[in-house]
């Protein structure tokens, strides 16, 4: 019996940023189509006005679910959980009404993969300020998916056909990164991302763990959060069966991992890891936010409101965050043995 091609939710993102354009440009290239029977989920005018810019001549047909059937190529299926006015969709310019839009539609996606009723969803940007004005006080999409699965603890991976870096710290000053550098922390961060890794992307997963300080704070002259924090958590993780190594230079490791010696890197803070990922995927590279019960991509920027009504605005990112749901979908199911 032939599988069903996995069920994946596009959430529209800001409705006054790029979200709608790049989704329909997206949705226009046969390789997103074909691996994936899709669903987006917003607002119905906006939708519109980004498939009139990216000049796709895609009709819009609704629905509550991911259709059962493939759709036909000129169709984007959408469910329509607002019906916002003129006034709320003036491109660079969120409302409160806009970002309340944000807030629904990621909730309805992810309600969607609680039930089943989606295999994943991948998001476009949003504006963060908009949702918080709202009286949606999260600080974006990570937290508020975790409070709407219930994840204890969730970690944020950007991934790249090149390089994978996972974060033990995301949006923090740089002066409070050491405190936040803790042995549990590490460790939470090593268990969950070998945990993902093996079931979404390559069993049995090489995983590289950053030292915090330079040259892993040459033998505690610059620092000793390697060994007093760092190596005991590798060695905790390795007790555990996880093929971690540990502390490793930033300034070197990262040859080595995109020549294929490691499938993900723990990095310890957010540029630690995301420059040189950018380096290498800045147009390319996907969001992944593991430790949830469901599966969820994003693309790697933000609303773009410079771009936004130009038709200028690039949908790599988008099609790969696509495209890399539905991939860690297939890998689930096989590895569960479902049909």
């Amino acid at each position: 019996m032939q599988m069903k091609k996995p069920r994946i939710v596009i959430t529209m993102g800001d409705p006054t940023g790029v979200g709608p354009e790049i989704i329909a440009k997206a949705l226009a290239d046969p390789a997103v189509r074909e691996c994936c029977r899709h669903l987006v989920v917003g607002d119905e005018f906006a939708m519109s006005r980004g498939i009139a810019l990216a000049g796709t001549g895609f009709r819009i047909e609704t629905s509550k679910s991911v259709p059962i059937e493939e759709s036909a190529d000129g169709v984007v299926n959408l469910h329509k959980v607002t019906a916002l006015s003129p006034d709320d969709l003036c491109y660079g310019q969120p409302t409160i009404a806009s970002g309340d839009a944000v807030f629904r539609s990621i909730c309805h996606a992810a309600d969607l993969c609680l039930k089943g009723e989606a295999d994943g969803m991948a998001t476009a940007p949003i504006n963060k300020e908009a949702l918080n004005r709202a009286g949606h006080r999260y600080p974006g999409h990570t937290e508020l998916l975790a409070e709407l699965t219930g994840a204890d603890r969730v970690v944020m991976m950007l991934a790249g056909s090149r390089l994978r870096v996972a974060l033990v710290t995301i949006h923090e000053a740089l002066a409070r990164v050491p405190a936040l550098v803790t042995f549990e922390r590490v460790l939470e961060t090593i268990r969950i991302t070998h945990r993902d890794v093996h079931h979404y992307f390559t069993r049995n997963p090489r995983i590289a763990v950053l030292a915090l300080n330079p040259h892993c704070g040459e033998g505690g002259m610059f620092g000793d959060e390697e060994s007093r924090i760092i190596a005991p958590a590798v060695q905790a993780a390795r007790q555990e069966g996880i093929d971690a190594t540990g502390p490793l230079s930033a300034d070197t490791l990262f040859h080595f991992a995109v020549q294929g010696a490691y499938d993900a890197v723990v990095c310890m803070y957010h540029d630690q890891g995301l420059i040189p990922l950018k380096l290498l995927h800045f147009d390319d590279g996907v969001n992944v936010t593991l430790g949830l019960p469901i599966i969820r991509t994003s693309v790697d920027h933000g609303t773009a409101y410079d771009l936004a009504g130009t038709g200028k605005a690039s949908a790599e990112s988008m099609k790969v965050a696509i495209m890399m749901a539905a991939a860690m979908a297939g890998n689930r199911r096989e590895e569960s043995g479902a049909p």
